[in-house]
């Protein structure tokens, strides 16, 4: 297929072979168009797949080379490499492994490491942590303790990006604190336990993505061996939202730069919304010294004249300097670019007005896939009562929060649910009220009422164990309640959670998938025809896959089920279910054979976050209105002609996330350490990160901006936020301009 390219975009794809050119412009300039077509050019023009080494800051952030490959019937020397430079670093580990692993430390380096996901990580982080927590460790501390884990493995994980020890995490946020003492010994104890989790880790060859990055850098980066294999395999590199990346990822360009045959840099002006994640844009924009020619795509291809003009005037009232001067455009045009209703008092009557704005684009021959409704944060409650509006109107909609834990998706809970009653032997009582839900969500046409009446009736934990009795012992009035159709449904789910472990030991994530395939995804069932469903029930498999593939090595059961009673009506007598609630870390010096599936539901309930899939990030086929975080759109990077920015007058727009464990700006390279961080400086940071997420999401726009304003915000309080107040100034300096 063929891509019509303005000359600067030509300029860059027929460059000679050889060369750096370092392109930068704003979001929508055609900077990503111009290096895939670039790819195509150097595979047509002979130069090996294999030698091409693409390298985005996540994976997600890589799709248009991974399609316009797939596309492509090109196949020079086999398929360019698509990186980050995370994955690079443990590729190279594990290649590498007998040069670091004595060097770095590690106890037993004769023995394969285990690479750890974000999941895994967390859970040996909770196995730790929890100890120090009855001793008294954060106790002025007020988060979730999955909030907790991850903060200290960001810590951890920022040190290795940044490129300091590990050890200095500490003392770096305790010399920019300038509150109450009391927080300094929270800082101590975040220090504590990186230290352990760091030893832990030593002890028993496991590598999180910190120690993954460090062994790199550190030891194998060093070798000769490691560097010229990495040089001479990759000749010609494409890099890709250089802005987004880490001080790790760009010392490992200011190496490499020199020695490539040809390297495209990509920079995105006045973006770097990863910042939390160690994004360092300044340390990116400093390897435009290392190219040969620098190029700027300087006219946007998405946004028009008006929302150009407009986010000019945003700059302007945020006291932020504009990377583009404003578009020569009336001030009626720019106004007719945002629309909102004034008179708003209450928050659901600004839901209501967002669904019939919706709906109205939709009669007028808007396309579904073309709005998106953005939020600061994406509530649970929000997102249900948006979702039901919608629906009443029937508009398709579907919603993307790649944050939220495991537990909180009403499909993974039912599943686990519906596992933890196939498993009495791990003696794991649910609540009366997830069973029915559970069956609820597993059987078609079951409502809550009867959902709830079915539970009351055949749910009986019996001496600590999980029972569910057969439909045959209800009394005929209740079955006539349930109906006889749902009710045969119900036994068919319970015969086969019954009957499925005693054909054979199996992995959980096994279970799970003969689960979904044999019985839910079946007609007749919750599951079927449910294509959200169906997504996180895969997310569920694959993570409990990850999980069980990194704890095979440290002396779990390899299935992670134990043989014991079902804990259903069966013509079989239970035996004595099996003990396992102790862990290795609870005996000490005795290698125990925990149980998997036990640990892996134990850490769910525990709020641990999935790890990032990239399925979840692909958009699906599907046509319909997106709901996401504001931060989460700007990185899927893909324009719309709609968008929707609600409570405008919150200050999620300004505000970071309560985050005591970490700093990101005070564990960055930028940061000089010299004195305490301020609330001036932390009201420039705002300021400027407010100003970044709008320009970025006016840029992803065609067409329009809708404004979602209530007087009083989703928690009953009056909303006067950053955002709101830079908008006013806009619009009176528009009507001051008339």
């Amino acid at each position: 297929m063929s891509v019509e390219l303005n000359p600067l975009q030509n300029a860059v794809v027929d460059r000679p072979l050889a060369g750096r050119v370092f392109l930068e412009g704003p979001a929508g300039a055609g900077k990503t168009t111009a290096a895939v077509q670039r790819l195509l050019r150097l595979l047509k023009a002979g130069v090996p797949g294999g030698a091409i080494l693409v390298l985005a800051p996540q994976r997600t952030l890589a799709a248009p080379y991974e399609l316009a490959l797939r596309r492509s019937r090109l196949r020079a020397g086999g398929l360019p490499s698509i990186q980050t430079a995370g994955g690079l670093a443990r590729r190279m580990v594990e290649l590498f492994w007998p040069l670091a692993a004595g060097p770095a430390g590690f106890a037993d380096p004769d023995r394969p490491p285990t690479f750890l996901t974000l999941e895994t990580a967390q859970y040996h982080m909770a196995r730790l942590v929890r100890p120090r927590l009855e001793e008294g460790a954060f106790e002025s501390v007020v988060i979730d303790r999955n909030r907790l884990y991850s903060q200290i493995l960001d810590n951890l994980n920022k040190a290795a990006l940044v490129g300091f020890p590990h050890q200095e995490i500490g003392r770096r946020l305790a010399d920019a604190w300038a509150g109450e003492p009391a927080q300094l010994r929270v800082y101590s104890d975040a220090q504590q336990c990186a230290d352990l989790f760091r030893a832990h880790c030593l002890a028993h060859n496991l590598l999180d993505f910190s120690l993954q990055v460090e062994v790199f850098w550190r030891h194998l980066w060093p070798q000769p061996l490691c560097r010229e294999h990495l040089l001479q395999s990759y000749r010609h590199l494409i890099v890709d939202n250089v802005e987004e990346d880490t001080p790790f990822a760009h010392d490992l360009l200011r190496d490499w730069l020199p020695q490539a045959e040809s390297a495209l840099l990509l920079y995105d002006q006045d973006a770097g919304y990863r910042q939390f994640l160690g994004a360092d844009p300044a340390s990116g924009y400093a390897l435009r010294q290392l190219c040969d020619e620098t190029v700027a795509l300087g006219e946007s291809l998405v946004t028009p004249p008006e929302l150009q003009s407009l986010s000019s005037h945003l700059a302007r009232a945020l006291d932020q300097p504009a990377s583009r001067p404003a578009a020569e455009v009336s001030p009626q045009a720019v106004r007719a670019t945002l629309r909102f209703e004034e008179d708003l008092r209450f928050y659901p009557q600004m839901l209501d007005w967002t669904a019939r704005q919706i709906a109205d684009l939709l009669e007028e021959g808007e396309s579904p896939g073309e709005i998106v409704v953005l939020a600061p944060f994406l509530s649970d409650a929000l997102r249900y009562s948006l979702m039901e509006r919608l629906a009443r109107l029937d508009v398709p909609a579907r919603s993307h929060r790649p944050s939220r834990a495991l537990r909180d998706e009403p499909a993974a809970r039912a599943l686990l649910t519906l596992v933890t009653l196939a498993h009495a032997q791990w003696r794991l009582l649910p609540s009366r009220f997830d069973v029915a839900y559970s069956l609820m969500q597993a059987v078609e046409e079951l409502d809550l009422v009867r959902g709830q009446l079915l539970a009351q009736i055949v749910y009986r934990p019996r001496e600590g164990v999980p029972q569910l009795s057969s439909w045959e012992r209800i009394n005929p009035e209740m079955r006539q309640r349930i109906s006889y159709v749902l009710g045969g449904r119900y036994d068919a789910l319970r015969l086969w959670l019954g009957d499925s472990l005693r054909k054979g030991e199996q992995p959980l994530d096994h279970f799970l998938s003969r689960l979904f395939g044999e019985i839910l995804s079946q007609r007749g069932y919750g599951f079927h025809d449910d294509l959200d469903a169906a997504r996180v029930a895969a997310t569920l498999v694959e993570s409990v896959q990850k999980f069980r593939q990194g704890m095979a090595s440290f002396g779990a059961a390899p299935t992670g089920f134990d043989t014991a009673p079902t804990g259903f009506d069966t013509a079989q007598t239970p035996t004595q279910p099996t003990d396992v609630s102790l862990s290795p870390w609870e005996r000490a010096g005795v290698r125990e054979l925990p149980s998997l599936g036990r640990e892996y539901i134990a850490m769910v309930e525990d709020g641990v976050l999935a790890a990032q899939y990239v399925g979840a990030w692909q958009t699906p086929k599907e046509d319909a209105v997106l709901l996401a975080p504001a931060y989460t759109f700007l990185m899927m990077n893909r324009p719309v002609n709609y968008q929707f920015w609600l409570d405008i007058g919150s200050r999620g727009w300004f505000e970071r996330l309560y985050q005591p464990l970490t700093h990101p700006y005070v564990l960055s390279r930028q940061w000089n350490g010299q004195r305490a961080w301020g609330d001036a400086d932390e009201h420039a940071a705002s300021q400027e990160r407010l100003w970044r997420l709008a320009a970025g999401l006016l840029r992803r726009c065609r067409k329009g901006i809708f404004l979602g304003l209530s007087e009083l915000g989703e928690q009953g309080f009056e909303q006067r936020g950053p955002l709101l107040w830079a908008l006013n100034q806009v619009l009176r300096q528009l009507a001051d301009d008339v």
